[in-house]
């Protein structure tokens, strides 16, 4: 873990976005994200950090990047009415890798609404670190459903750190090149995109190391394609000289990191050889330049390793060891055989060879070379709305028909009764080129194709539980 003062830490989550289901056999299942909740209550890590339940975004809000008409059709169809919108079906991308299923429009609000709030905590200086492990979802694009993605909260929540800062530096270590962002801000000297990603012929075949922006955005791209296998060491050797490359060069006053657990050994979906620790040194990394981080989930397919790794890099939010030993959880029998915390990697063969890094990493510094310093842009000026309020007012003096200032939400954090499902930490009850192409996948997860298990996890409501 890095040293020095801890950072303040919020984390954002929504007990409700376990409870949707994409489908039998299709291989994202939002219950990765209430798994990895549940070993960070069980590993004691609620009581280093704040931990909010987001409001969820409005239709305004994912409007900021996302087309009316694509918003409204996520907003009608349902599984029972899906003959009828066959025509937009198609125009919006929806469908087999993106499928629809009850509850999607909600899906989406509540992973937007994650990332709009660490956003906005970010910029009013409330922490350091920001944690949404519901968002990370990049391959959405403005009109298009893509990859399992279909808002892209990424998008939406750098524009709101957009509002305060200059300028923002994105990373994306998910295995699957980050498209949705690089394409939203493609023409933009105010967002520096940076991706890790398998490349080839893969999803969804952009990221070439030659895309490096257009316009005003020209060398604001930044794209290390990777070949299979690459492991914890190499990953870290070009991993560290193009972020203080790209640090040194851009300068940025916030950083958001999109941590795709698909880059892991073992990914059902994945081809990469990384352990947690070595996926966990990127959030070291970017945690240790003092820079406001939003931290935020993304792919991966093997849920058992996904909660492993979100709850790890949790912990290196919060400088914190975990043990190697999982605390008895309400999902312990995904964890066996062994019920440890790190996993081992393959023996499968790094085709990243020295001489490969080496001239994609020398090709990428010499585009950096052409990014002007700190770049002088425009600022804008933050909305009023965000600057304006009354200290002194609360929750029951506020009109019923309009939006809680931030001042307030940020009051609404979960009761400590409400964290874990459990009377004691670990001794809680256990509980009984598409993207989406597993044909060679490695790794057999548990056969729980079915709808999420009911969780003892009360439902709570935004407003039910102020601090006092």
């Amino acid at each position: 873990m890095t040293s020095g003062q801890p950072k303040r830490v919020a984390y954002y989550y929504d007990s409700d976005v376990g409870n949707f289901y994409y489908g039998q056999g299709h291989p994202m299942k939002p219950q990765r994200v209430r798994m990895t909740h549940n070993l960070c209550l069980n590993y004691g890590l609620y009581r280093k950090m704040e931990v909010y339940r987001p409001i969820v975004a409005t239709f305004e809000e994912m409007a900021k990047f996302h087309s009316d008409d694509y918003l409204t059709f996520l907003n009608t169809i349902r599984p029972d009415n899906m003959s009828n919108f066959e025509k937009q079906m198609s125009l919006f991308n929806v469908g087999e890798d993106c499928p629809v299923f009850d509850g999607l429009y909600e899906f989406c609000t509540i992973s937007c609404g994650g990332s709009i709030a660490a956003a906005k905590k970010l910029t009013e200086r409330q922490c350091d670190i920001a944690i949404n492990w519901m968002g990370g979802l990049h391959h959405a694009k403005k009109s298009e459903a893509s990859g399992f993605c279909y808002t892209n909260d990424i998008v939406i929540g750098i524009l709101e750190l957009l509002n305060e800062y200059q300028r923002v530096l994105y990373v994306d270590c998910d295995l699957h090149h980050g498209d949705g962002i690089a394409e939203a801000f493609l023409t933009s000297n105010r967002v520096m995109t940076v991706s890790f990603h398998k490349y080839g012929d893969f999803f969804p075949g952009t990221g070439d190391l030659s895309d490096i922006g257009a316009g005003e955005g020209l060398n604001y791209d930044v794209n290390f394609p990777l070949r299979d296998g690459i492991d914890d060491l190499t990953y870290e050797a070009i991993f560290v000289p193009v972020m203080e490359r790209v640090l040194q060069q851009f300068r940025p006053e916030a950083i958001v990191l999109q941590l795709g657990a698909d880059s892991l050994t073992g990914d059902r979906l994945g081809c990469f050889n990384l352990t947690l620790k070595g996926h966990g040194k990127c959030v070291e990394f970017m945690k240790k330049q003092g820079i406001p981080l939003m931290m935020l989930g993304g792919g991966g397919y093997t849920v058992r390793n996904v909660s492993r790794c979100w709850t790890y890099e949790t912990g290196v939010a919060l400088d914190t060891e975990l043990s190697n030993d999982l605390p008895y959880n309400d999902y312990f029998e995904y964890f066996g055989p062994d019920f440890k915390l790190h996993i081992s990697p393959s023996n499968v063969p790094n085709n990243n060879t020295r001489e490969y890094l080496q001239k994609t990493s020398l090709k990428i510094f010499e585009n950096l070379r052409h990014v002007d310093v700190a770049p002088s842009v425009q600022f804008h000026e933050k909305p009023s709305s965000y600057l304006k309020y009354d200290e002194n007012s609360t929750e029951d003096m506020m009109d019923i028909d309009t939006r809680l200032s931030n001042h307030i939400t940020d009051k609404i954090i979960e009761n400590p009764a409400e964290l874990y499902d459990t009377e004691k930490e670990g001794e809680g009850p256990k509980t009984d080129i598409s993207y989406a192409n597993i044909e060679n996948a490695n790794i057999n997860e548990p056969s729980k194709d079915q709808p999420m298990e009911t969780s003892n996890e009360p439902s709570t409501t935004t407003n039910e539980n102020q601090v006092n």
